[in-house]
């Protein structure tokens, strides 16, 4: 009872404040990745911005830096465990700790049918897709239970809740990514963290450019949103900082689909 009293007592912004709160974002050098990752700094969190290429994360960095934020820049790819562990400790050595962990980074090599698809591309896709999340979870775990309550946001895709077509085992991936969301918030409600996933659906980044470019698939998927359009990247950032913060404390093992109604269709 006593912590509902607490909770009632404190406005909306106390509650979306993330003051002192230690994030890492994989995939954070450009597109929702970068959009969550500058949010999260504006509401007070020091940021670890993760990718592939140093210059790549140190450029979104110094843009959150010059804007009077908190950011550090760590390479890593999230295909090799090595370098996962390496943004554990890094940012563990920098900021003393691990509040909240948004596992964005995710790949899609190949579009078309899945008898075209090699067992090397079905491995590429669901080492960085699935195990990269599951592996550097597992790093964060003892981080993530020390604070006042972690929080794991995994992002993860409509193409994992409704196959598409062309997106196969990108489809796969993402809905073994949804059941993974759901085994650790399972688990992991004990230990006071916290595990969303974030279903987008069609969102202007480079990573669905090849869609939105080609303006007669472009009408033909619009058409059939309600909303009429495509998402952008800020739209997922404000849902990834409510799923960060107090204000969602009591959700948990949910998918929060952001997609226009394309699943109404």
């Amino acid at each position: 009872m006593s912590y509902c009293i607490a909770m009632s007592n404190q406005s909306i912004s106390d509650l979306l404040s993330l003051n002192h709160k230690v994030a890492i974002i994989t995939g954070a050098s450009k597109g929702i990745g970068a959009a969550i990752a500058k949010s999260m700094a504006e509401y007070g969190a020091k940021v670890v911005i993760s990718s592939r290429k140093q210059e790549a994360v140190d450029a979104i960095a110094a843009e959150i830096k010059q804007s009077g934020y908190e950011a550090t820049a760590i390479a890593c790819h999230v295909g090799h465990a090595d370098q996962l562990q390496a943004l554990v400790d890094k940012t563990v050595e920098q900021y003393g700790g691990i509040d909240i962990l948004v596992n964005n980074a995710a790949i899609n090599p190949i579009f078309g049918p899945i008898t075209e698809a090699t067992s090397e591309v079905f491995d590429k896709i669901m080492n960085v897709n699935v195990k990269a999340c599951f592996l550097l979870a597992n790093m964060c775990h003892s981080y993530l239970k020390q604070g006042e309550g972690g929080s794991v946001i995994n992002i993860a895709s409509v193409e994992g809740l409704k196959p598409g077509m062309g997106l196969g085992l990108y489809s796969v991936s993402k809905a073994a990514l949804i059941m993974l969301t759901k085994n650790q918030a399972r688990e992991w409600g004990k230990d006071h963290i916290r595990v969303n996933a974030i279903a987008p659906g069609l969102i202007q980044t480079k990573f669905s450019a090849a869609i939105w470019q080609n303006e007669q698939f472009l009408n033909k998927i619009v058409g059939d949103i309600p909303a009429g359009r495509m998402g952008q990247v800020e739209e997922m950032a404000g849902l990834a900082l409510y799923l960060a913060s107090a204000a969602s404390s009591y959700c948990t093992g949910e998918i929060f689909i952001a997609d226009g109604g394309y699943m109404l269709t």
